[in-house]
């Protein structure tokens, strides 16, 4: 098509504002006729409101769906995969099979939450069961660890009792505390033991300006290929990726009761945050709907300008002024380091059962897809 991409963003980042430059495109207001928009999470709002947003068309995109929140809010997403896994359990699908102790075999990826109030006895029932764990306490709708705080007794949060084609980015990273953790109920209050958010790590005494407390996900995979192994190593990833994969279904328009709306004119670039215990088991934590673009070190930058770069490929193929009428499979050479995970044709052909033989490494015919398990060539189809 002809002529050049009018973007527009209020996202002030230079990770974005370099790569939309580097394709040529042209800066125009909001006001103006525009092609792109990269926009906060608030501005969305307003794009899609019933009183106040408009009619894309289809030489528009946006970088987020209308309800995204369904999977970026903690309670909404925790919310999602429960209805998700009843769904299954209804129907019967083997994806919900438990074991003896009653925890589900595939889709226990997420710790034991609750919200409060709504839930305040609930939790109560189960805290006494375990009277000397620790929780977590997070705001449904903050980020960059604010308001979050740990709790090893009831009192601390009586207050609360009263009524009131699904693709990964290899170049992630890894954050870590500058301070070793310990359980131990001494440290309950010290956030430079207990979470790694640079906005929090950053004041610390220790914390180190080159690395920023960060690793890249090869470089965990390389320490702990060395360290516990590499097919446990590989486990972990998979497991990692299983995760992603089952908390969209969660929310996809193909579910049994979708509640993300699938709107043509949008795309997501999520964040995953995933904690791994000391078993290397993945537990999701929170899907963030805007991913911090900000750069605290060197690496950090070319990280995420590379991302940016990628996912613009992506969204907007051959750099041309998009057309929602497009196919919009990308072909292999623009896919850069994202890595498809999950293919909705070839999965479809099959259901559930295919997916769980994947995850065993079973060969599953000539139209898998790959994956590498102990230095095997296995066939999957759900990635």
């Amino acid at each position: 098509m002809a002529g050049k991409v009018k973007w527009v963003t209020d996202i002030e980042k230079s990770v974005l504002i370099n790569n939309f430059e580097k394709r040529g495109w042209v800066q125009v207001t909001e006001n103006e006729d525009w092609n792109f928009y990269w926009m906060s999470v608030q501005t969305i709002r307003n794009v899609f409101s019933v009183e106040t947003g408009y009619r894309l068309s289809d030489d528009q995109i946006v970088n987020h769906f209308p309800n995204h929140y369904e999977l970026t809010r903690k309670d909404l997403m925790v919310k999602n995969i429960k209805r998700y896994r009843k769904e299954l359990e209804k129907e019967g699908s083997p994806l919900a099979e438990k074991d003896e102790n009653g925890k589900y075999l595939y889709l226990d990826f997420v710790p034991v939450t609750y919200m409060l109030p709504a839930d305040y006895n609930l939790f109560v029932e189960e805290f006494r069961k375990s009277p000397s764990s620790t929780w977590i306490m997070k705001p449904c709708g903050k980020a960059q660890g604010k308001g979050i705080f740990l709790i090893n007794k009831l009192s601390q949060i009586k207050k609360w009792s009263r009524d009131s084609k699904t693709s990964s980015y290899k170049l992630g990273f890894c954050r870590f505390c500058t301070v070793k953790y310990t359980p131990s109920t001494s440290e309950l209050d010290n956030m430079f033991v207990h979470l790694t958010n640079v906005a929090i790590q950053k004041h610390g005494e220790d914390y180190n300006h080159i690395h920023g407390g960060k690793w890249t996900v090869s470089n965990l995979r390389l320490y702990l290929e060395s360290t516990r192994g590499r097919e446990v190593t590989s486990k972990l990833f998979d497991e990692i990726h299983w995760i992603i994969v089952q908390s969209l279904k969660a929310v996809a328009p193909l579910s049994l009761q979708p509640v993300m709306n699938n709107d043509k004119h949008c795309f997501e670039c999520y964040g995953y945050d995933i904690i791994i215990d000391d078993k290397l088991k993945p537990w999701l934590i929170e899907v963030n709907a805007s991913p911090s673009l900000t750069s605290s070190t060197a690496n950090d930058r070319i990280l995420k300008y590379n991302l940016i770069n990628d996912t613009l490929n992506i969204a907007v193929p051959n750099g041309e002024i998009p057309d929602c009428k497009w196919n919009k499979s990308p072909p292999k050479e623009v896919l850069g380091n994202y890595e498809i995970l999950y293919d909705e044709e070839l999965a479809q052909g099959d259901g559930a059962d295919r997916e769980l033989r994947s995850r065993s490494g079973q060969s599953l015919g000539p139209k898998a897809g790959r994956s590498r398990d102990s230095g095997r060539t296995v066939l999957t189809t759900w990635k």
